[in-house]
């Protein structure tokens, strides 16, 4: 009988012919409809995207929900909501409304877990997309437990919002009020009478204060969402109450609408957000991403102080000493392709993020190089470009420069055919890219040949037999540049998450079945 083990080995050296193209026209690989699912579940939002629109990206998710079991679907949608993902939990949800009402109802609270992610929910239910236009009986009665066990500032919070608004919401579902006061509370809310005296505290306070704010101090300035007060006539006592309010994440995204309120301009409130921007507990509370951080750094205005500006720096690299360690020569491949130019929840009308692709995998790269001093960074298009590392630099400033390289063509196979040219050595190679390779394949046809990458690949790996590799994706796909096999890694996201599977994947503890292995030990 042949020795599995020794043909495993041999196998490993020896890639697989081309299955398909890409979105570039690319030859790859196809990934398995579990591994699609994944990957379009952690790094899509259903705005387009260089290479992809909104209808197709959706037609993809729906498509892939129906060809796996719908546990996994279910655990998809765990996984991908934990990791800070909304649109595709909640569509995914919506599915299970269809093909598996119970499953839906056992996961329902861990995925609609805000206000933001109910809207979603039911404005994807009503567009008919997973085949129905109505909620129906246990989707409805879900939603009404849901706000049943919200509490009543929770409530008047999620009142922000539209299309639908809370609102909307609460007049299709018809929630039974517990007691008086709820009662006037899903009455008012509808715009329906009510008597005042039944109203929650935190309600009276709100409409006391919105009806005439310069009858209040500072002080009194009520504990609710900034979108709740921002329209009206404050003075600047109390934006500066209200920045002193803020969660960490509000005050993230607010910097520059407080600045132009002329609420920092009180050195004393500034030095007291600057703690508060800091402060390792807030930071694990606010459950913060690190190219959140990224992103309200670069988007800070000249009115902005640097003592905020240096907080973001100090908070990035607070966050950084929670990412695990890589361990052994570690390469970093950042992609900076005119395709990683776009954005990284891809583009949307009147809201599209000013992070990039580029951006986010520049971030992830320079984290790396923070936890591991022996890791390197080669960018690459349709050249490489070596970056040097400055260890004595914040990781925000790293990032920043190492997204300004010069941009070009895709050529995945560029920077481990200069680790070949290089007679170089490593453990760990990681792709940070959209795998959307394509000058490499000119004279190539499917099914004749592998890729370039994993033609460079298995001359890195003949000098390097332990050497593994890492491809993790940023945008959404069916593809990829490297097939899937037991020294080989492909992953989609861009949350804290890929830092950790990173570190166990090169550290031999990542389960065999690899990133699908770890979505279906979810727990349901």
């Amino acid at each position: 009988m042949a020795n599995s083990l020794l043909f495993n080995v041999i196998k490993q050296f020896f890639a697989q012919p081309t299955q398909t193209v890409n979105q570039a026209g690319g030859v790859a690989y196809t990934l398995s409809p579990q591994q699609s699912l994944a990957q379009y579940a952690a790094t899509g939002c259903f705005n387009g995207t260089f290479y992809a629109d909104e209808q197709s990206q959706l037609n993809a998710v729906l498509d892939l929900a129906q060809r796996v079991e719908p546990e996994f679907v279910a655990r998809v949608a765990l996984y991908a909501r934990q990791n800070h993902m909304k649109d595709t939990p909640a569509l995914l949800l919506a599915v299970l409304s269809v093909v598996s009402p119970g499953l839906m109802a056992e996961i329902f609270d861990r995925v609609i877990d805000s206000p933001r992610m109910l809207r979603t929910f039911v404005q994807i239910m009503r567009s008919g997309v997973t085949g129905r236009r109505s909620l129906g009986t246990l989707p409805k009665r879900c939603i009404q437990q849901w706000l049943e066990g919200r509490s009543d500032a929770q409530i008047l919070a999620g009142s922000v919002g539209k299309s639908p608004s809370l609102a909307d919401i609460v007049k299709m579902v018809h929630p039974k009020p517990q007691d008086a006061t709820r009662a006037a509370l899903y009455a008012w809310l509808i715009g329906r009478p009510y008597e005042v005296a039944q109203l929650p505290e935190v309600v009276k306070e709100y409409l006391a204060f919105s009806a005439n704010p310069e009858m209040f101090s500072g002080a009194d300035t009520p504990k609710v969402p900034l979108e709740l007060l921002a329209g009206l006539n404050l003075s600047r006592r109390h934006w500066k109450q209200m920045a002193r309010n803020l969660s960490w994440q509000g005050l993230r995204m607010n910097l520059n609408t407080l600045a132009r309120h002329g609420a920092l301009e009180d050195a004393s409130l500034v030095h007291d957000l600057s703690r508060k921007l800091m402060d390792p507990h807030e930071l694990a509370k606010a459950r913060v991403l690190p190219y959140q951080i990224l992103a309200a750094y670069v988007s800070l205005s000249d009115e902005v102080p640097f003592a905020l500006r240096h907080a973001l720096q100090a908070a990035m690299e607070q966050s950084v000493l929670a990412v695990p360690k890589t361990v052994g020569d570690v390469w970093v491949m950042v992609d900076v392709s005119g395709s990683m130019q776009s954005p990284i929840t891809g583009h949307r009308k009147g809201a599209t993020t000013v992070m990039r692709c580029v951006d986010v995998a520049a971030l992830i790269a320079t984290t790396i190089t923070r936890q591991n001093p022996r890791a390197q960074v080669l960018a690459f298009s349709d050249r490489v470009e070596p970056f040097h590392v400055n260890r004595d630099a914040t990781v925000l400033d790293q990032a920043v420069k190492l997204a300004a390289l010069p941009s070009g063509g895709t050529d995945c196979s560029l920077p481990l055919k200069e680790l070949n040219r290089r007679h170089a050595t490593g453990d760990l190679v990681i792709y940070v890219s959209d795998n959307e390779s394509w000058i490499d394949s000119a004279g190539k046809s499917v099914g004749n040949g592998s890729t370039g990458m994993m033609e460079e690949w298995t001359k890195f790996q003949r000098r390097n037999p332990k050497a593994k590799l890492v491809c993790l994706d940023l945008q959404p796909s069916s593809t990829t540049q490297a097939h899937e096999r037991g020294d080989i890694l492909n992953i989609g996201g861009f949350s804290d998450a890929v830092f950790t599977m990173i570190s166990e994947f090169g550290s031999g503890t990542m389960h065999p079945d690899h990133w699908v292995g770890e979505i279906e030990r979810m727990n349901l």
